[in-house]
């Protein structure tokens, strides 16, 4: 189910996304959707990321190499 959330934004910021929604044949809704969906995706790998970098270091790998060591 959608709902709709009401934001604002600085005149520059609206100006750029109309001209990146007009220069892709997008609605600026659509733009939006695709930009929020982009930086949660980007934001949870980041956590997964660093969650994962902890256990890594914990266990002495640092680098690619330690990783293809392990796995080799």
């Amino acid at each position: 189910m959608r709902q709709t959330v009401t934001i604002s934004l600085p005149k520059d910021i609206r100006k750029t996304l109309d001209e990146i929604a007009r220069q892709e044949g997008v609605s600026r809704s659509d733009l939006i959707r695709e930009s929020l969906r982009d930086f949660l995706f980007i934001r949870n790998f980041r956590r997964l990321r660093a969650r994962l970098m902890a256990k890594a270091q914990a266990q002495g790998i640092y680098t690619d190499r330690d990783v293809f060591d392990r796995v080799s």
